[in-house]
């Protein structure tokens, strides 16, 4: 579990703070609904069989809406908590506007990951997890040599260690493509194709993104 890294932002987080702020009403919503979340999650998640049934303006908001929304506590308090420890550099290195823009075009490419990979499927794809993959992609590139104050539990014990950022990104990335392969032969209830596609999509944007600032 990462909880903070060695580099400091020179600006305030803005676009960071926004997305988890909305990622958090969203949530508090969903709870509210109680026994009726499930509608939401059908009406505004990404389902692959239903995608390429709306207009192109129609997807683009299924693509975007499914990623403020979240299955469970866990789910929205990981994405949330890698957002805060890894989004303040890349949106700093690149810009708010632009960070802006690669967060939700890493997000899209991840969605559209999972429905290439299963386009029947039923099963509405939410949450922030792609986007956040493609941050962490992007993170790796720009910053490998950033450490990342890490809490490792062994067995019973909780250590705090220092990682550098190549290696906990680089094991995270790994753990991803090892649990898809684990999954190809059973129902899958997470979308870990759409993690690997968002960190690779991250990796190799976010020079192009960086190079054309202004």
């Amino acid at each position: 579990m990462p909880l903070k890294d060695d580099i400091p932002s020179r600006r305030f987080p803005i676009v960071t703070v926004a997305i988890i702020f909305l990622n958090t009403l969203v949530w508090i919503y969903e709870v509210s609904l109680g026994p009726y979340m499930d509608h939401l999650i059908y009406a505004f998640g990404a389902t692959p069989s239903e995608l390429f049934h709306y207009t192109l303006p129609g997807q683009l908001f299924i693509l975007t809406s499914a990623m403020f929304l979240h299955g469970g506590w866990m789910h929205f308090l990981g994405n949330m908590l890698y957002l805060w420890v890894f989004g303040d550099n890349v949106e700093d290195r690149l810009g708010r506007f632009r960070f802006l823009l690669f967060y939700l075009l890493t997000g899209y490419i991840a969605t559209l990951a999972h429905v290439w990979s299963d386009p029947a499927s039923p099963v509405p794809l939410i949450g922030a997890s792609g986007a956040i993959a493609g941050v962490l992609g992007g993170y790796f590139v720009l910053f490998p040599r950033a450490r990342v104050l890490t809490l490792l539990p062994i067995f019973i014990f909780i250590s705090f260690v220092h990682i550098p950022a190549v290696v906990f990104l680089g094991i995270w990335f790994i753990l991803q493509i090892f649990n898809q392969a684990m999954n190809l032969q059973g129902a899958q209830t997470v979308a870990f194709l759409a993690h690997i596609a968002g960190f690779a999509a991250g990796a190799l944007l976010i020079r192009v993104f960086q190079k054309y600032r202004y």
